[in-house]
């Protein structure tokens, strides 16, 4: 990768003009993510007519952009070679199916043994990659479907789908509490105020919307089908553990909880399961090189279809 900052120059067009800084520069240098170009508005190294100026600052027709483009720093973390489960791979995109406890990059406390580490050993041109490819995060626990960007082209355009809003994200989830309908939870989400490790819901916190329906009812507990609007962290957790219907097995936000009458193989099944209920189960995006929409389904791992299946039994033996 060089380590050289690239030059782009642009044109404000008719069609352009009259419009936020922030907002021409996206589509006058599709290949970057918008936060990237904002930080380089900030930073001087996005001008106009060779003068730095705000994100929101309107552009008129004619006046010329400059970019300096600054390479992403090189990936350094070590190759290893860890299983993967891969849906679909080309040149542009790999599509993984998440197993649980498998950490998706190396941080405090998980300094290897991460997806981002197996995917380095799976192809090692990932290295030139923004974040070695990765566009979003599954929680460790959390099994289901990634996407991950194989070329700088590809990473900035998955990016910027994200940031639009455009990738649907789907998800099962099995919650305490019999849910009655389906529904929307629209409420901003934000770092704990006093515990750094959760998230919560705050006047203060960024955007957040999840849209769910009832897949099935149990005596119990609900399995629900969620749909992320936003991707904010432990945003599906913390939104139905506000709801007052917190995910079977979640060590953070959720607390054991056993239905009155429960059979033996619930009151089993329940205290054995150590993670969140959550399964990534659809992903659809606009392919990077060809534009279609491209859609993938992972089904749900032993342990989910096993809490079902017991739960099912549960609702059976109850109406006998």
């Amino acid at each position: 990768m060089s380590t050289e900052n690239r030059e782009f120059i642009a044109l404000i067009d008719e069609e352009q003009s009259g419009r936020r800084l922030d907002q021409a520069a996206a589509d006058l240098f599709a290949d970057f993510s918008r936060s990237r170009l904002k930080q380089w508005i900030l930073g001087g190294q996005l001008t106009v007519n060779g003068e730095q100026r705000r994100p929101r600052d309107p552009v008129i027709a004619g006046e010329r952009l400059r970019l300096l483009a600054e390479p992403e720093p090189r990936v350094s973390i070590a190759p290893q070679r860890i299983p993967l489960s891969i849906v679909w791979e080309d040149d542009e995109v790999l599509v993984i199916d998440k197993p649980a406890g498998l950490v998706v990059h190396p941080g405090a406390g998980n300094p290897a043994g991460t997806l981002q580490n197996a995917l380095l050993h799976h192809r090692p041109a990932l290295a030139e990659v923004p974040r070695a490819g990765l566009v979003h995060r599954l929680d460790k626990d959390t099994t289901g479907l990634m996407v991950v960007a194989a070329t700088e082209t590809a990473h900035a355009a998955l990016v910027r789908q994200l940031e639009v809003r455009s990738v649907r994200r789907e998800y099962e989830a099995v919650c305490r509490g019999v849910l009655t309908a389906g529904g929307t939870v629209d409420a901003p989400i934000g770092r704990h105020p006093v515990d750094r490790l959760r998230m919560t819901v705050r006047n203060s916190g960024r955007p957040a919307v999840t849209h769910y329906r009832v897949i099935r009812r149990f005596r119990g507990h609900t399995h629900l089908l969620a749909r992320l609007e936003t991707g904010r962290t432990h945003q599906i957790r913390v939104h139905l553990a506000h709801a007052g219907h917190p995910l079977v097995g979640d060590p953070v936000y959720g607390r054991l909880q056993l239905p009155a009458g429960a059979t033996p193989a619930l009151i089993e099944s329940l205290r054995g399961f150590r993670r969140q209920a959550l399964h990534a189960r659809r992903l659809a995006f606009q392919h990077p090189a060809s534009g279609e929409t491209v859609a993938f389904e992972a089904e749900l791992p032993r342990d989910f279809r096993q809490l079902l299946n017991v739960l099912a039994q549960d609702a059976r033996s109850a109406d006998a």
